[in-house]
């Protein structure tokens, strides 16, 4: 099973991707924890390696084809990433995609919320940071790969989790790949 999972900051994209994991034994792979790992190797914000992003096609790029490999070369993974799914879409390779999404009061709560275990982040201007950041990454997606990150057409699966809870949100991921996995 290959499943991506995208959505925007503080959807609740990689609790979700962590908890099937567990549920299914697959082993998740969190395009942003790399990227956060990265900017902290440099000595620098998430915000200043975005601004770098923005001018260095490359680094976006390099993870990129990371996740890109993982995908092709695996068949029981989780490939959690705001690009995830457009990754697989674009190149043919056959995964169950889903997009998560909330609304942004909640999404900027769960960002404040998750920032003990955030590593890169502080919680000064949670929503002008995260507006910045999904502006300059939805013009780095489209430059890139001509990939339009409203566009959710693309995916098997679309969950606003706003008003849910994980186990909901779960719940709703886990009926869907049943009726998948009857149907495949």
């Amino acid at each position: 099973m290959r499943i991506t999972i995208s959505g925007p900051p503080g959807s609740g994209k990689t609790t979700i991707a962590n908890s099937l994991a567990r549920e299914y034994n697959l082993e998740v792979i969190t395009g942003g924890l790399i990227f956060r790992r990265y900017a902290k190797s440099l000595g620098i914000s998430l915000e200043e390696l975005g601004k770098m992003a923005e001018k260095d096609p490359k680094i976006d790029m390099e993870l990129d084809r990371y996740l890109l490999e993982e995908m092709r070369n695996k068949d029981n993974i989780i490939v959690e990433s705001r690009l995830a799914g457009w990754l697989a879409y674009k190149n043919g390779i056959p995964a169950f995609k889903i997009f998560i999404t909330a609304d942004e009061e909640t999404r900027v709560q769960r960002i404040i919320g998750s920032m003990r275990t955030r590593e890169g982040e502080s919680s000064s201007d949670v929503l002008k940071a995260m507006r910045t950041r999904e502006k300059s990454e939805s013009e780095r997606y489209k430059k890139y790969y001509g990939a339009d990150y409203n566009d959710l057409t693309i995916y098997d699966l679309i969950i606003d989790s706003t008003d849910l809870t994980t186990e909901q949100v779960l719940k709703v991921i886990k009926d869907a790949l049943d009726i998948r996995q009857k149907t495949v």
